[in-house]
């Protein structure tokens, strides 16, 4: 069965990671719902143990509040642990996306690119069941999204962190031109050799085609080195014209 966010997925882009919330994450949630679904069920068993010479009205009036309870409990319970299955936390080779909601659905992407760190907190009974809370941090230190009681935490960052340094190895990899033996000395009483006859260049790879969005990706990162003074105006623009000629 496709997932929503598979059909988000752009050309060329793959999925690296999938998650949700943590399992507990239901329970914390749902503690009320819990509350009043026991609660009928408690009232129920005292329904069953009153006194035989009970009005008939007392006896209905609180099985229908238990019946009430019971049901408001099994719907809230149901809509919680749905919710949860529709969850869909994915990491791709471009971006991280979260995907939330039953019918109504909600997605929120975060670029690879413009993921500067990513802040990850673990209780001692997290670090136990594997859950933690993960802040995504952009180039300015701000949080752009959050992750709750997310399981598998520690896997989730890495992998995020590990598909934006390829991201970013693929954006800015110049190719390197091809190494030339140096020509062997020849001797004084040989005669002249005769000029070899060219073989014919191979043609040399060209860059990679870039998409406008990894292209607009790159010149932000570029822009934002030259004005912290890592690279100069120069290096700048000639990169600019080398990522522009990619498209």
């Amino acid at each position: 069965m496709t997932r929503y966010a598979d059909r988000l997925l752009a050309d060329g882009e793959r999925v690296a990671l999938r998650g949700r919330q943590h399992f507990l994450a239901t329970l914390v949630e749902g503690r009320l719902a819990w509350a009043i679904f026991i609660s009928a069920l408690v009232l129920l068993l005292l329904i069953t143990r009153l006194r035989p010479d009970t009005a008939d009205v007392v006896r209905q009036v609180f099985s229908w509040l238990a019946l009430g309870l019971l049901l408001v409990g099994l719907a809230w319970l149901t809509q919680i642990y749905l919710s949860w299955y529709a969850q869909d936390y994915v990491i791709t080779s471009r971006r991280v996306m979260k995907v939330e909601g039953i019918l109504k659905k909600r997605s929120a992407d975060s670029s690879l690119e413009k993921i500067n760190d990513a802040v990850l907190e673990q209780s001692v009974f997290g670090r136990m069941l594997g859950y933690g809370d993960l802040d995504i941090l952009t180039a300015n230190e701000q949080s752009v999204d959050r992750y709750r009681m997310l399981s598998q935490a520690q896997q989730f960052k890495r992998t995020m962190l590990d598909q934006k340094h390829l991201l970013e190895q693929d954006v800015f990899q110049i190719p390197a031109p091809p190494l030339r033996a140096a020509p062997a000395p020849e001797p004084e009483s040989a005669p002249p050799p005769l000029p070899p006859t060219p073989a014919p260049a191979a043609a040399a790879p060209g860059p990679r085609e870039m998409s406008s969005d990894e292209i607009t990706g790159a010149l932000g990162n570029l822009a934002d080195l030259r004005d912290r003074g890592a690279i100069s105006a120069e290096d700048y623009e000639a990169k600019k014209q080398d990522l522009l000629g990619r498209l």
